[in-house]
């Protein structure tokens, strides 16, 4: 029988994708050790393979008490459901190649090559995707959610942030090397399938290309990855494809469709029952006017004068924990905990959600956090009752710096349309930037710029109001070298450390303007630098600080009461002595305790918290509802049943602002009126 020796036939040449001149025998021990196989065949087993040790490696940056054994070989299992259904979506491209592909076609050396190239670029992108994966873990312990959608938005930031961050190129050249590798011992182990298909192989292919991607949206659903209870194991079963899909689909969350709801009028009823206990003034969510029915010229404590002008700071992911005055013994605030210590503090203030949007959302306009994206970033967000509006009717300049570009996560627009004049790093002069990187200027060339801008509407005879939100504690967590022990970069405790020191410096350079003796500042922050924990909503990982800090204006102090962000809008205003935060969700935290309600909102774009008397409820897609116990302590959570009248609270709270945001009921009153 003669040895055919065409290029088509020779597995040495395929392997080195080139019509070269190798000749192969068919008694080769090589040629009999090779098989067999189709494309879309090969690159399902490329994929599953390399989604398996990915999930190793996310198990690998877990703490030992982060998850079990029992619970990470379950995440092991469920997982592969969840890649088979991310395959049921990727290889119907490849399988109508292979049905319409003619016979004759099917063994050229060109087809072949083709093949190769394409399994090589697959391999490629499989191993970046885990890549991206394994960079998103690190910061959020999480498979991509609606954080990955935004990050392929604004891809400047993104991209020059990874750049900064990361040795890119060589972790590309790895990539790059890994495909190779991987599709060489392809080479040394199989061989195409280059037989004739018969009508009816091609009729089955061709069902499969629609039955796949059918039965996987009818099969499959990314709330099966919560099964265990414990949010690290049910995040590494999912797949990061899968769960960045359903992120896009989720993206705005209908809350009358998904989540429990009571009728409208008992909703608002039992909101005005919680926010108005003492007959405080209020104004009924919903309704246009602004009839005050309580004073508000009275001073609150713990103020011995009213503040003229307010300095709002929104310190970038700066966790409670990181504070000494919270018990971290890292030295890492030293001037927060000064300032703490000489000011009034809020101790047991929670952040309302997971993103800098949410934070800036939550305090400006006092909003519980909506599911899905932020007030933020959403259509229709103009002329809400904000800070902003409020202070500029009494007269007061608002202001929104911010010290990178104010157009990612629609900043700018969001401010400007709802009274703040805006000013970012493209107002900065290039003189007065100390340093920067892709995420913005340091903290201190952004409160340097801030505090000239006070300046001149101090000289103007113009109080302020400034909401500042910093950068410097972000990835690549880069910063000025020699202004603190930790070189840059010097990760996350340096950044923390290097963002203390700008307050510091802005602060006591403040002492030396007139306009400081008439300010208060506030200090928090927009969010904690990471939300990663064994539930869903891990409430020590909301936990951030609040302090109030103007040494002519109130007395030192600490208040132990539980709130939220939503409450520093209305809480502004108190201090102020103006009308308005009768108009928000919050309640003032200088109100007695007998006239407000102790309880905070915490969220992570689908799962709704309302922390009250140590319990966490929680509301969930599907219309469920889940419940934990709070150790006051410890903020450790124990699965236990709802209580009824705190899912009553919880429900009106949300649908409420839900419905309240879809029906223009939170436009500012003076709005309403001016139309």
């Amino acid at each position: 029988m003669p040895v055919n020796t065409s290029a088509e036939s020779c597995p040495a040449t395929l392997a080195l994708f080139e019509s070269g001149t190798a000749t192969c025998t068919a008694n080769s021990a090589s040629a009999r050790r090779r098989r067999e196989i189709s494309l879309p065949v090969l690159l399902a087993a490329a994929a599953l393979a390399i989604w398996f040790c990915l999930r190793l490696v996310l198990l690998a940056h877990l703490d030992t008490g982060d998850i079990n054994l029992h619970n990470g070989l379950s995440a092991l299992v469920r997982g592969l459901w969840f890649d088979i259904a991310t395959l049921c979506f990727l290889l119907p491209p490849f399988l109508l190649i292979a049905v319409a592909l003619p016979n004759r076609f099917r063994s050229r050396r060109t087809v072949h090559v083709l093949r190769w190239g394409v399994l090589w670029l697959s391999m490629a992108l499989l191993l970046f995707g885990a890549l991206a994966e394994i960079t998103f873990w690190r910061e959020f312990s999480s498979r991509f959610n609606f954080i990955a959608i935004d990050y392929l938005i604004y891809t400047q930031e993104v991209i020059g942030n990874i750049r900064e961050s990361y040795p890119v190129g060589a972790l590309l050249g790895l990539v790059a090397a890994l495909a190779t590798l991987l599709t060489w011992l392809a080479a040394k182990f199989f061989d195409w399938a280059d037989g004739p298909r018969t009508w009816r192989w091609r009729a089955i292919g061709a069902a499969l290309v629609l039955i796949l991607p059918m039965a996987s949206m009818r099969l499959a659903n990314v709330d099966q990855m919560t099964a265990t209870g414990n949010a690290y194991a049910d995040e590494l079963s999912g797949n990061g494809l899968f769960s960045l899909a359903a992120a896009m689909r989720r993206n705005e969350l209908d809350y009358d469709r998904f989540y429990s709801t009571l009728p409208a009028e008992h909703a608002k009823t039992i909101l005005a029952q919680l926010r108005n206990p003492g007959n405080h003034g209020f104004r009924k969510v919903g309704t246009a006017t602004n009839q005050l029915t309580g004073p508000h010229n009275a001073l609150p404590a713990p103020f011995i004068r009213k503040p003229k002008n307010v300095i709002l700071i929104s310190v970038e992911s700066l966790s409670a924990e990181y504070l000494g005055v919270h018990g971290d013994k890292r030295g890492l605030t030293p001037h927060l905990d000064r300032l703490a210590t000489e000011g009034f503090r809020f101790d047991r203030i929670f952040a309302t959600g997971t993103r800098t949007v949410r934070g800036l959302e939550a305090l400006s306009i006092g909003l519980p956090p909506l599911p899905g994206q932020s007030i933020v970033r959403r259509p229709n967000n103009e002329h809400l009752s904000s800070l902003g509006e409020h202070f500029e009717q009494q007269g007061i300049a608002p202001l929104f710096l911010y010290g990178g570009y104010g157009y990612f996560d629609n900043m700018n627009a969001y401010f400007a349309a709802n009274d703040y004049r805006v000013i970012d790093r493209t107002d900065f002069p290039a003189d007065s930037i100390a340093f920067e990187n892709i995420w913005g200027v340091a903290d201190e060339s952004l409160f340097a710029n801030a505090s000239r801008e006070f300046d001149k509407l101090d000289n103007n005879g113009k109080p302020f109001f400034a909401h500042i939100m910093t950068t410097s504690n972000h990835r690549p967590f880069t910063y000025p070298e020699g202004r603190i022990d930790i070189p840059s970069p010097g990760g996350r405790n340096g950044a923390v450390k290097y963002s203390d020191h700008a307050i510091g410096r802005f602060i006591e350079e403040a002492r030396s303007k007139p306009w400081f003796k008439d300010t208060l500042f506030v200090i928090t922050a927009d969010h904690c630098a990471s939300v990663a924990g064994k539930t869903q909503l891990p409430v020590a990982k909301y936990h951030i600080p609040l302090i109030f800090y103007a040494p002519a204006l109130l007395r030192p102090g600490t208040n132990h009461a539980m709130a939220s962000q939503i409450d520093v809008a209305p809480t502004l205003l108190h201090a102020l002595g103006f009308p308005g935060k009768e108009e928000f969700f919050g309640t003032s935290l200088l109100e007695p305790a007998a006239g407000r309600s102790s309880r905070a909102f915490i969220s992570n774009y689908q799962s709704l918290g309302y922390y009250k008397n140590d319990m966490l409820t929680v509301l969930m897609p599907k219309r469920r509802v889940e419940a934990y116990r709070i150790a006051p302590d410890t903020l450790e959570a124990s699965r236990t049943e709802p209580d009824p009248h705190l899912v009553e609270e919880a429900i009106a709270y949300y649908q409420t602002a839900a419905n309240g945001f879809k029906q223009g009921e939170l436009i500012s009153s003076h709005h309403r009126a001016a139309k």
